[in-house]
Parts: C-alpha cells; structure tokens; sequence
C-alpha cells in the first residue's frame, strides 16, 4: 500500500519523543464494529518509531486498507480503512516488512443497536458523581500504582464509591421512579489530587480501576436496562488531564491550544461564551474563549487538529456502541471548535438516529442557550446538530421565584418569563431541565432548607415543559449549608459508606423531613410514568398573581391543572380564568390525594402547597 504521510511543523512549544523508549503497539480504539453507517475507520497506533514501518494488511474480505498517516512524531501512525457493508466480523492482520504484526478485530453489531433510542422527555436522569453515591467494591479505593489514594477525610479526596455501588442500588433507583442514570466521568483521570470528579481524563478509553473496568461499567448498562433504566455518559471534548500521556508526547505539535503550554493570565479561557453568537466580537476575544484552559492541569484540546477531531468522534461512537448507551452528556459544549460540534454531533446522529445528546452551555440567557439546539436557524448561518441543551435560565428562575417576595416582577414571574422565552428554541421539550447539579448549592440548601420550598420546586420540574434532571440524593435533601465548596456540594449518600448514621436503602436514621421529601418524590416520579400529559403534553401556563403560579399540561385527551401555590398561607383558589382548557368540564381529580374536586367552586390551596388536579 502507498503511504500517506501528514508533515505538521514543530514548534518549541513540542515535546521531543524518546527515540531509545521501549513500547508494546497499542490501538485506539482497540476494535470496530462492521455493519456501521460510515463505512471509515482511522485507527491510531501508539509505538516505538511506528511511523517508519510500511504495513500491509493481510486481504481481508470488505475491508480496504487505504494507508497511513504520519505526523512530525515517529511514535504514532493512524491507519485509514474502508469497511464496506458486506464485511463480516473477524480479525485483521496488519504486518511491517520488520516482521512486526498485529491483529484488529472487527466485531458484529447487536441488531438493534443503530435504531437506539435515546432519553427522552418521558424519561427522568438521576446525576451521580460516583465516588460520593456507594462504595461497593473496597478493595478499588486505592490502587497501586495510581497517582492518588483514597482520601475519604478529605472534601476534595477520592471517598470510594464506585460502578459497583451504583449497580447495588438499582433496585432503589427503579423504586424511586428515575429512567435514565447520568454519572460523572468514569473514565481514568491518573492525576495528582481532586480525580474524583472525573473531568481530567488520563484515558479516553479505559474506566478508571477505582472505579471498575470497562466490563464492569458494561455490566452496569446491561443491568441498568433491566431495571428499565438507561445509561448517559459525561463526555468531556474540550479538556483533558494533564497527566494523559499525550502531554509528555503529543501524537501531533498542534494537538493542544497555545502550543500546549499554559500561562497563566495569557491563555486561560476567558470563559466570554457569548464572543461565538457576537457579531461584533474580535477573532482574539473569540480564540481566548475556544482555545483557553481552564487551569494548568486540564490542557485544552485542539479539535481543528483532523486527527483528534477523528480520535473523539470515534471515541464517542465507540462507548455507545461498546456500553449500549442511551445517551451522551458532553461538559462545557460550547468551549469547543464549533466547526468540529457540528461534525461530531452530526456523526453520532447520523449512526444513530434516535439517539439524545445534551450539551452544557452554561448560560441564563436562552438567546445564547438555544443557539446551539439543533433546528435552530442562526443569524451566522450555523448550523449546529446537537438535540438538547440544558436550561440553564429555568434553574436560575426557580430559586429566584422561591425565594423572593411576590411582586409585579419579583417571584413566580421569574418563571413565568424564563418560559415565555421558548419561542427561541427549536425543540422545547427536548430540552433538560433541572433544580441543581454537581457544580452547583444544592436545591435545598439554595431554598434555605425549607422543606416546603423544595417539594414546590420539584413539583415544578417534574410537572414542566422538557426532560428533568435529579441530583443525587435531593429526594433525602442533602444539603452544603453553609459550604459551596464542590467537595461539600458533592456529599457522600446516605447509606453508600460505612459508619453512616442515615441510610436511604433502609430507611434507618432518616429525618422526618427527608422521609416526606423521598415520599413525594416518590409519588411524582410514579405520576410522571403513569400520565404522558405530565411528561409529553402541551404546556399552556398563565400568568401568576397573588404566590400562585398555574399552568396546564394536556396530551391526547388527557389533562391535568398544576397549581403551585407559594403563600403562607391558605387560600380559596378561583379557577374561572381557565375556562379555554376547562371548557365547561368542572370535575377533576386531585393526584397526589386522589381526592374528587369541584372545579367550579373555588378549590382549597394550603399554604405552600402544589395540586396536580386531572380533567375527569
């Protein structure tokens, strides 16, 4: 085969490979699939001066070898191949006139797998940051070898909780009513201090051992999906850990932003996220944002590089199809290439049609927000194919309504308007929605870990237009007060570690409080599986007056009134205003008492209380 080869300059900024080093040929990925939608593979292999050996593949029946891609270091070559639709699964062999060989094997596809469905808007994500959910595997806390041990003492230290843990507890997931699991990064993040969050990947294709195993993270979608619970995973394309390999040899000079060197001051991000919808922005306003790093610790991708683009959108393909997943969660989206999320997001849908990926744009302004949600027509001609954002102005909105007097612009009009402003978005109920994640005070805690506050908001939520996203352990009201510390924020769950005095699998030790939050949260979950109106119906909501927010939400006949009720006291509630939806019909049926109620009286609300009443 003719060799291709790719020259890219050197700069100062790369560093010198080590041409006496002694290496074993890696892959990534270390397999493929026939049968796929893009019949190309590109196949990086990792070695010892690889990049001066001439490789044949051994014929092989659908699959063309199309040659190799070198870069400016000896120690990667990137094998391009064409799987063609009538390859059957088996093993290439790949040999270099050194007599050196390797084999790649080609696996078959479950025959389900490219009409996936991904989460939905009937569905309900519970985030976990697993090392602070359940510990069940001790013997993983600390592995030799590693760069840091267990440190459960530590806010900021690796606690224990694993992939096992979360597998122990998906009988109370199931019983909680939760569809989907979205955990933090699994993946292995070899760094010095604060791995446990997992947004500082060391290896793109390998769980981290305290973790698990790739297999084990496997056996936890296939279990999951028993329980009738799919797997969403954190995905991370901007930033990786500065411990990754790739830093002390770089499969490319351009593989970092700002010649992978980080200075401080010069090159951190400007975090300026509105330079990439600003007509007006300068180019360098633009590249401080793209290309800056967050901290030195977490280098910043540069996926303009062709290969790396290749590397990630294929890294991503291949979780999914490895893991079975229902869904991706990429960190801070917009911190990319835009070029590249277009392509990336594109591939992966174009593979899998019906498949769900939500970004994190991490912004209150649903102008910036929904930019990015595919559908959207942008006045810069983007054009961006990625289904689901996160709403990030509705967060914002609900604890500034709970919290605040009532007023002709203070309170539940926060609400009110953050969803008027859904004639932005191309697609409002495929757009995620939630009260508080692992980067933020928790809900209850934001709400002054007021009980009734907080059962109005996950009312909400659960009730509203979109696809709601739960925090662990918010149905048992964990709470930083008066922290906002990321270590305090991320709390170990009761019952997931030893010397516990609470534990949410037994009920031990629970608060009379946290034992009526799980109970309604419980009880909603349930509604929202049992009435598609409340998940999937049309949402028409009215303008709030008195502490009293009302809204509807109907779907093929089937309608029920939320009324949200934030006053201190009881109040007889008119619903006369309703009449375009209640047309005449003033019998309904209270879901959280099961109460028949008379709607053409005035209903009783109590202090602080949400009905969810159904059309009879």
């Amino acid at each position: 085969m003719k060799k291709t080869q790719t020259f890219l300059a050197l700069t100062t900024a790369f560093t010198l490979f080590n041409s006496t080093a002694s290496f074993a040929i890696t892959a990534s990925p270390e397999n493929w699939w026939v049968g796929m939608q893009n019949d190309s593979l590109q196949v990086m292999l990792y070695d010892n001066n690889i990049a001066n050996k001439a490789w044949q593949m051994v014929p092989y029946k659908g699959v063309e070898f199309k040659g190799v891609t070198t870069t400016n270091n000896p120690n990667y070559a990137f094998l391009d191949l064409t799987i063609s639709d009538n390859a059957k699964a088996g093993t290439l062999t790949f040999k270099a006139e050194d007599g050196t060989t390797f084999t790649y094997p080609l696996n078959d596809r479950d025959k389900k797998s490219a009409n996936r469905h991904g989460f939905t808007n009937k569905d309900t994500l519970y985030l976990i940051n697993p090392d602070r959910f359940v510990n069940g595997d001790p013997s993983n806390d600390s592995v030799a070898g590693m760069k840091e041990a267990a440190n459960p003492s530590f806010k900021g230290g690796r606690h224990g909780g694993d992939i096992q843990g979360v597998i122990n507890s998906l009988d109370y997931l199931e019983d909680l009513g939760v569809t989907q699991l979205w955990l933090t990064p699994v993946l292995e993040n070899d760094m010095p201090s604060y791995s446990y969050h997992g947004y500082a990947i060391t290896d793109f294709y390998k769980v981290d051992p305290r973790m698990g195993s790739n297999a084990l993270y496997k056996t936890l979608s296939a279990e999951a999906k028993e329980h009738g619970i799919g797997l969403v995973m954190d995905m991370v394309l901007n930033h990786f850990g500065s411990s990754h390999p790739w830093m002390s040899d770089m499969p490319t000079a351009d593989w970092v932003n700002f010649d992978g060197k980080f200075e401080n001051g010069k090159n951190a991000t400007s975090h300026a996220r509105q330079t990439i919808q600003d007509p007006h922005a300068s180019q360098y306003d633009k590249r401080q944002f793209n290309d800056g790093w967050f901290v030195e610790t977490m280098p910043d991708l540069n996926q303009r590089q062709p290969l790396l683009s290749t590397y990630l959108i294929q890294n991503a393909i291949w979780w999914i199809e490895y893991a079975n997943l229902s869904g991706i969660r990429v960190d801070t989206y917009s911190y990319s290439d835009k070029a590249f999320l277009a392509d990336w997001t594109k591939a992966i849908m174009t593979e899998y049609p019906n498949f769900n990926i939500v970004g994190e744009e991490w912004t209150t302004n649903p102008a910036i927000a929904s930019y990015w949600q595919r559908g959207k027509v942008n006045q810069d001609g983007y054009t961006s194919e990625l289904p689901s954002v996160m709403d990030f102005s509705l967060q914002e909105a609900l604890i500034q309504a709970l919290n605040e007097e009532e007023s002709w612009n203070t309170g539940w009009v926060k609400v009110y308007q953050s969803l008027a402003n859904d004639f932005l978005y191309a697609d409002t109920d495929n757009i995620l929605v939630f009260a508080d994640n692992h980067d933020m005070s928790r809900v209850y805690t934001e709400l002054g870990q007021d009980l009734a506050k907080t059962k109005l908001a996950m009312t909400l939520l659960l009730t509203t237009r979109g696809i709601p996203q739960i925090y662990y352990g918010t149905e048992l009201l964990l709470d930083n007060t008066p922290s906002n510390d990321h270590g305090d924020i991320r709390i170990d769950f009761p019952g997931g570690f030893k010397g516990q005095k609470a534990n949410a699998f037994t009920g031990k030790g629970l608060s009379a409080d946290q034992q009526e939050m799980l109970a309604s949260m419980k009880k909603l979950l349930k509604l929202r599986q049992e009435k598609p109106a409340l998940s999937e119906g049309r949402l028409m909501h009215f303008s709030p007056k008195q502490g009293v927010y009302s809204y509807v939400r109907e779907h093929n006949g089937q309608t029920v009134l939320v009324v949200l009720n934030k006053n201190q006291q009881a109040i007889d509630w008119d619903l006369s205003y309703m009449q375009e939806v209640l047309k005449g019909n003033n019998k309904g049926r209270d879901l959280i008492s099961e109460e028949r109620v008379d709607l053409a009286a005035p209903i009783r609300l109590k202090a602080m209380q949400a009905r969810l009443i159904e059309l009879e």
